[in-house]
């Protein structure tokens, strides 16, 4: 992409009513408008993050077994009525009427879709497990929307709902849910931590949050300081393997994590105290076991191997795909902008051009620009006629990972500028070792197949 040509509305000064640092950046960098209060356009570079977020999600649900499908975000108030949700919820979901006076709402979450899907097409123990995942908007009525997309009214979230036939195998799926949710993260270059959570209205005992530490995060946060030390990393895991799975939730849930809402002070206090750590999270996930709560009351039932007719156990996963965005750049940004990790940034590398006009250079920026597409990697190419210290800004503004400066100088002596957004590190290369740098990179960050 050429910036000449692409749609990127930066503004130079901070907007007045963006209280914090990923809604001040996202609106000052061309990523989303606000629409009404709580709901946003997402423009060209914002939708495109969004789109490489939901990519990565598709690629860890689908590696951990689950399945995509899509449902539609109207749902019918009956099936709400049949789990006893629909005057338990509160006025956070959004209630309407259709022309024939039918009661409707706007998903806020879809455990009764699901259920009902399942129990018109499911009969047999013989088809578990089953998990069944979606991406899709919802919307919640928020009281006071604020912080852009961070707490939004409308909102892009993966929501997943397995059914199983005994608890036994629905909390290996709740296992193997914080595995995949795990990977997830990382990838995106976020350490989300497991903390002991609340259900909520969703019901359940069983439930973890995953949480971004940060200055700005909505919920409390107590724990042990040793969990910051955990990562995933490279291992590969098999999630057929209940043990492994397993082995994997009390690596990183054995330590003290806990929101405010379920924080016990006595259990905290015996953290040893240099270990105590008290700090604001970030929410961007939430896995749930919640039993037979859903399918008793809406009959979903399979007949098991003695030819019983029994409820099946369920649980519910959740990632919040468009509020991971501020979340990525809460944890990631500095006062001249946002830092993409290169597992999400919109596009792999900035070109600038320091003379636009010169033989030479325009040609060199040309080659490098078809190199990198010829590699399956996408250039944001600073075509424009503007001043070098206006194009720095630029793209130090939008978090580029990497940026190749060229110029007129440097190819007189035959290199070129690489340099780290994280880090301001800058390197002299010829082109052909920018560009094959540049490929070693994301060779590590492979981007994935999606659904």
């Amino acid at each position: 992409m050429r910036l000449s040509r692409y749609f990127l509305p930066v503004l130079k000064e901070n907007p007045a009513e963006a209280q914090i640092v990923s809604h001040r950046l996202m609106l000052r960098a061309g990523m989303i408008k606000q629409q009404s209060a709580g709901i946003y356009s997402w423009l060209p570079l914002g939708f495109k993050v969004l789109r490489k977020i939901e990519d990565i999600v598709h690629d860890e649900q689908i590696r951990a077994g689950h399945i995509p499908m899509q449902m539609p975000t109207l749902q019918t108030a009956d099936l709400w009525r049949e789990s006893g949700r629909y005057d338990a919820y509160g006025p956070e979901m959004l209630r309407m009427k259709d022309r024939h006076d039918r009661d409707m709402l706007f998903s806020p979450t879809a455990e009764e879709m699901f259920t009902d899907v399942f129990r018109a097409h499911v009969s047999s123990y013989k088809d578990l497990p089953l998990t069944l995942y979606q991406i899709q908007w919802k919307f919640r009525d928020e009281v006071r929307p604020r912080f852009g997309v961070m707490r939004g009214r409308e909102f892009y979230m993966k929501d997943g709902y397995n059914f199983d036939l005994t608890k036994e195998d629905a909390l290996h799926a709740y296992n193997r849910h914080l595995v995949s949710y795990l990977r997830t993260y990382e990838r995106m270059g976020l350490q989300a931590i497991p903390m002991r959570a609340d259900s909520g209205p969703i019901g359940g005992d069983d439930t973890h949050e995953f949480l971004v530490l940060a200055e700005t995060g909505e919920s409390e946060v107590f724990y042990d300081a040793q969990i910051t030390d955990l990562t995933f990393g490279d291992r590969e895991i098999d999630y057929d393997d209940r043990a492994a799975c397993q082995g994997v939730l009390e690596e990183f849930t054995s330590r003290y994590a806990r929101t405010d809402e379920t924080h016990d002070e006595a259990a905290f206090n015996e953290v040893p105290e240099e270990r105590r750590r008290v700090a604001r999270g970030i929410e961007v996930g939430q896995i749930f076991y919640f039993g037979t709560k859903y399918s008793e009351a809406m009959n979903a039932t399979v007949v098991d191997s003695e030819g019983n007719k029994v409820p099946v156990h369920m649980g519910s996963h959740g990632i919040g795909v468009s509020r991971l965005l501020g979340a990525i750049i809460e944890a990631n940004h500095d006062d001249n902008g946002i830092i993409w990790p290169e597992g999400v940034t919109p596009f792999h590398v900035g070109i600038v051009n320091l003379k636009q006009g010169d033989e030479e250079a325009d040609a060199a920026c040309e080659a490098l620009y078809k190199e990198f597409e010829a590699a399956g990697l996408e250039p944001l190419y600073d075509d424009r006629k503007e001043r070098a210290g206006g194009k720095f800004a630029t793209m130090d503004l939008i978090g580029l990972p990497w940026r190749i400066t060229v110029g007129p100088r440097g190819l007189k002596n035959g290199v070129v500028e690489l340099t780290s957004r994280r880090t301001g590190e800058s390197v002299e290369l010829s082109p052909a070792d920018a560009v094959a740098k540049i490929k070693e990179i994301y060779a590590k960050h492979p981007d994935p197949k999606g659904a």
